[in-house]
């Protein structure tokens, strides 16, 4: 008879493969029966996600400069404020502004509906960052790759979340209790 490729279900997600940058985590299943006689081949057995640990094995944190900041479309922000708002317990959160200095190719062959905000990126453009909570860690009172700490005109690194091709760099202006900038120009630290 036909016998199908049987695998496990997936192990729990491991840790980041490293700490202090962006790097994957992995979670992975084993063959319980190999398939037979033409029966349908094996999955795969193994998946990678994203992942950023923002603390060293010993628990120390990592240094800021080391951090790429993740971010988003500061309209996501605004589910996000009416989740943890109906939680009770959102902190102030508070705006850093950058001037984008470099922008991969990445950033504007972003062809589904939720990374088209990264097409409006652009070299040179001020844009604004908020931190808020879940992002806002509780122990450090900041979010991670804001830049805090870093010195005058230090080149930091920035990420888009949903296209990983969509990176760059950027200074730090200045950090300001709320945004202003156009909602194109408006991000979210993740």
């Amino acid at each position: 008879p036909v016998i199908p490729c049987v695998v496990s279900q997936w192990s729990v997600w491991s840790g980041c493969a490293e700490p202090c940058k962006t790097t994957y985590r992995v979670r992975r299943r084993h063959i319980i029966q190999e398939p037979r006689n033409g029966g349908e081949a094996c999955p795969p057995l193994e998946e990678r996600a994203g992942c950023v640990e923002y603390w060293t094995r010993e628990g120390t944190e990592c240094k800021q400069s080391l951090i790429p900041a993740l971010i988003t479309t500061g309209g996501f922000g605004k589910a996000r404020k009416k989740r943890a708002a109906a939680d009770g317990n959102e902190r102030a959160g508070y705006c850093v502004e950058f001037q984008l200095v470099a922008i991969t190719p990445g950033c504007l062959h972003s062809h589904h509906s939720y990374t088209h905000w990264m097409r409006y990126l652009r070299e040179g453009h001020t844009v604004c960052v908020e931190c808020q909570h879940p992002a806002l860690d509780s122990r450090s009172l900041h979010c991670y790759g804001d830049g805090s700490g870093s010195k005058k005109n230090q080149l930091l690194h920035w990420q888009a979340v949903g296209n990983p091709r969509c990176k760059g760099t950027w200074r730090r202006i200045r950090q300001l209790d709320t945004c202003s900038c156009p909602s194109v120009h408006s991000f979210l630290f993740i």
